[in-house]
């Protein structure tokens, strides 16, 4: 049967306008979604996609109802004229289209990064953390002043946690490494010291979850990231911000950006003392759990809102309390 009599013999059948979704949490709650994308990555979108708790069919050409249908499209671009007429049908006829990086985000609320292409970054809608000043100057003036707060009211507590490191062992409070900024620029990032003063003697190296680098009571300021504190000098430096993806190593990241795609979009904000991969994801050591906090990461960069700051700080603020850190 030819596309162009397939399509009219829908659109006899039975496709009820009034039958479109009426709000966006409807088509999150979907046990079904229908996905268009080239015969060349279907293994691909398969694999990353194969522990969600939903359906997704793909490339079925022959659905005849489109009403209060999810349907999404991957690599479109690739596909042939009469397929991407199919989809423009499939909206025209009442159902959500949209690309599946982009619904997947809003389903998740993490970016599926092994299935990022450049159409993500630039043919949707603007980043509004890269692309609006007055949230720029906003998120500034509050990094500003709960930085200043910070210094002044924690002064005790930097005060102990100084006298507690420097009794246990020798050597410098505190820690200063280069770290990979905004725009790539690297700088030194400061911590308590957390570890033994030779901890790289043999090269830089992961931390991991019971290294035995690590000093007792550089396990507590760990744990309750406590260790973290001296950063608010960062942040009123303008070197970091309170939210935002957490600074890495020229080292590491090199060897990272060979596995995770688009590792370094990471470097278009400036880095957080915190942020939604800290509150969202368990502690890791591996490439695996970078992959998994890089996907936290650029959601929080497309999705940004000082609201979500806000909400970051907050379990932040949980875990330094209950001590559910690493």
């Amino acid at each position: 049967m030819r596309w162009r009599d397939y399509l009219m013999k829908k659109k006899r059948i039975n496709l009820d306008l009034n039958k479109s979704f009426r709000s966006r949490s409807q088509t999150l709650k979907q046990n079904k979604i229908y996905l268009y994308c080239p015969d060349s990555v279907i293994n691909e979108v398969k694999k990353c996609t194969e522990s969600y708790d939903f359906e997704i069919v793909i490339n079925n050409y022959n659905l005849i109802s489109f009403s209060k249908k999810v349907v999404c499209h991957y690599k479109s671009s690739m596909l042939s004229d009469e397929q991407k007429q199919f989809l423009i049908r499939a909206m025209e006829f009442g159902s959500w289209v949209e690309p599946l990086v982009s619904y997947l985000d809003s389903r998740n609320k993490y970016t599926e990064v092994k299935l990022l292409d450049s159409g993500y970054f630039l043919h949707q809608k603007a980043f509004s953390i890269l692309s609006t000043q007055r949230n720029k100057k906003i998120k500034r003036a509050f990094d500003i002043v709960i930085s200043c707060l910070a210094l002044t009211l924690l002064l005790p507590i930097y005060i102990l946690v100084a006298i507690a490191i420097r009794l246990e062992s020798r050597g410098d409070v505190i820690y200063k490494q280069l770290r990979v900024g905004q725009f790539n620029k690297e700088f030194k990032v400061y911590k308590f010291r957390s570890m033994r003063n030779d901890a790289e003697k043999n090269g830089a190296q992961w931390a991991s979850k019971n290294d035995t680098r690590i000093t007792t009571v550089g396990n507590f300021i760990r744990k309750t990231r406590l260790d973290e504190l001296p950063q608010f000098i960062n942040v009123l430096k303008g070197e970091m911000s309170l939210v935002g993806p957490r600074p890495e190593r020229e080292f590491f990241i090199c060897e990272l950006e060979k596995e995770i795609p688009y590792y370094r979009f990471r470097h278009s904000v400036k880095p957080g003392i915190t942020g939604l991969a800290q509150v969202s994801y368990p502690y890791g050591d591996s490439v695996e759990d970078a992959v998994w906090k890089h996907k936290y990461d650029i959601y929080y960069i497309k999705h940004h809102t000082l609201w979500s700051d806000f909400i970051i700080a907050f379990k932040t603020i949980k875990v330094v309390l209950f001590g559910l850190g690493r």
